[in-house]
């Protein structure tokens, strides 16, 4: 058989087990379902199920590659778009490493121009994150091939983290309303349920994808900043970070940044040598007027503009890098928990939220745990799977467990040997 469909074999022996039960999601009659089949290679849309023991009659007898529901609730989630009658959605935010730059996806990630016009050339290819367009001929069409390894993962986590703090310090979410999730692939999703959120529009999602990206954010005051422009000499400038929101993020990040900081850390971020000086010598005295008392200029040589340097520079560690259109779509299809990836084989898997930085995604989503696969494999880095190393491989014939060899051949590097 066919390495496709020796998967769709895997997947559908996995939907077959009689241990298997599907997680199903709250309000799970009013979801919108959808699914990617393996066979026909076709998105199956607007399905609905009165209970999670018929979904599961279905996954077992379409056996999808992905599963997906709505983060929407209908009045009837099989109908057309426009009459299924919208009743609220939960708030999700989706945090990948395809929308984050890493250092990583330089080495294990490739993309190649799939224009027709540039097809007749050889297509041009590259590595790291696939451009928006083809320097060569401008298209938009491309094939990728993309690695989930321990940095990519790592840096998703920091970026869920950011996040995380942000929903409970910042919009007092408790723990019991936020869900965290491994997406199966390289990050993670956040589900908020709470019925604060669940009747906010499109519009008011980008507030919150604003807020959390730091979109917009005006730095300081607008008054502060004319006085500054106006090049008069002035002195003392007020201008107040307070205790909560942004302002307490900027102050705290200051504070710390200030105490942990080196002259080469403050030229780095373009604070000038003067002011990176004064700084450095005078940190207490720094911290006490500037920070504490919001006198800003009180201390000679560092004025508005180094400021507005170091914010900036707080304002982009603090920021959460989010998939922004999910967030701010009320009616987005978002991945099922429970249910398996069809660019790995791993589930998409919920855990803890304290356990975020303890979770292992390559033990905890493994789904295949039994058995082994001869495989070629054409070209992988070393990997993780369920505890053990492998690889790395480049044109071998390897016998692996089910699970390395479902994600390598869904990864398109491997296939397997009747």
């Amino acid at each position: 058989m066919s390495s496709r469909n020796w998967v769709c074999e895997k997947f559908n022996t996995f939907y077959k087990n009689p241990s298997y039960k599907f997680p199903s999601p709250a309000q799970f009659s009013q979801r919108e379902y959808a699914f990617l089949l393996f066979k026909e290679r076709v998105m199956a849309r607007h399905k609905g199920f009165a209970t999670p023991t018929a979904l599961g009659y279905y996954l077992k007898e379409k056996t999808p590659s992905d599963v997906y529901h709505s983060c929407a609730y209908y009045e009837n989630p099989e109908a057309e778009m426009e009459k299924k009658g919208w009743m609220g959605a939960d708030l999700v935010f989706d945090i990948d490493a395809d929308h984050i730059p890493t250092r990583c996806g330089k080495i294990h990630d490739e993309w190649h121009c799939s224009n027709p016009e540039c097809l007749v050339s050889g297509g041009l290819s590259g590595k790291g994150a696939t451009p928006e367009e083809c320097p060569a001929c401008g298209g938009f069409k491309f094939e990728t091939k993309t690695w989930a390894c321990n940095q990519c993962l790592d840096t998703t986590r920091v970026e869920t983290q950011k996040l995380l703090n942000m929903l409970m310090n910042d919009f007092g979410f408790s723990e019991h309303e936020i869900h965290t999730y491994f997406s199966g692939h390289r990050g993670y999703h956040i589900h908020v349920e709470n019925e604060a959120v669940r009747s906010l529009n499109a519009m008011a999602r980008k507030e919150i994808v604003d807020y959390v990206s730091g979109t917009g954010l005006d730095l300081f005051d607008k008054r502060s900043r004319e006085r500054f422009k106006s090049k008069r000499k002035t002195s003392n400038i007020v201008f107040s970070l307070g205790d909560y929101g942004w302002r307490r993020r900027l102050k705290s990040g200051m504070r710390q940044f200030i105490l942990d900081a080196k002259k080469e850390d403050l030229v780095k971020i373009n604070v000038k040598n003067k002011a990176a000086d004064m700084i450095i010598r005078s940190k207490e005295t720094v911290l006490r007027r500037c920070i504490e008392e919001n006198r800003w200029e009180s201390v000679k040589g560092v004025g508005f503009e180094t400021w507005m340097h170091i914010a900036e520079h707080i304002k982009n560690l603090e920021i959460a890098q989010i998939d922004t259109v999910v967030t701010s779509d009320i009616h987005r299809l978002i991945r099922a928990n429970g249910t398996l990836h069809g660019k790995t084989g791993l589930l998409k898997a919920e855990f803890p939220l304290k356990e975020l930085d303890r979770f292992d995604p390559f033990v905890g989503a493994v789904a295949f745990k039994e058995g082994a696969a001869k495989v070629q494999v054409s070209n992988v880095p070393e990997f993780r799977m369920s505890g053990e190393t492998f690889g790395p491989y480049k044109n071998q014939k390897v016998e692996l467990p089910t699970a390395a060899a479902v994600l390598l051949v869904l990864k398109g590097r491997a296939e397997v040997l009747n």
